[in-house]
């Protein structure tokens, strides 16, 4: 398992005053460093380093969201009222019930 195919991102912390290294695979961990790239850098080795134990000690690691297959599809349950909403928008726009969410969804960044 290469460690650099698992999903990284940096941030800002306002709070440590530096930037934090994350791993969406390994929620748990974080790394911090006063700059950008070497908070990814932290981080990566960090994984690599943790998966490499984890084998050691006969732990499988997760797999790396980069490898694994989506369907493109997902079921979502709300109230009847938010559906009917919904559906009288999607109606009144002209468009599936289907297109509009997915729309809303790409509005709020998921």
């Amino acid at each position: 398992m290469n460690a650099k195919h698992y999903t990284y991102r940096v941030i800002w912390s306002e709070e440590d005053q530096e930037f934090v290294g994350l791993c969406a695979e390994f929620p748990s961990l974080s790394w911090l460093e006063a700059e950008q790239s070497a908070a990814l850098a932290g981080m990566v080795s960090l994984v690599e380093q943790t998966v490499a134990d984890m084998r050691a000690n006969g732990e499988s690691a997760p797999e790396p969201l980069s490898l694994q297959k989506y369907s493109g599809k997902f079921m979502v349950r709300t109230t009847p009222e938010i559906h009917r909403q919904l559906a009288v928008q999607a109606l009144e726009s002209g468009v599936s019930l289907n297109r509009l969410v997915n729309s809303k969804l790409l509005e709020r960044g998921a």
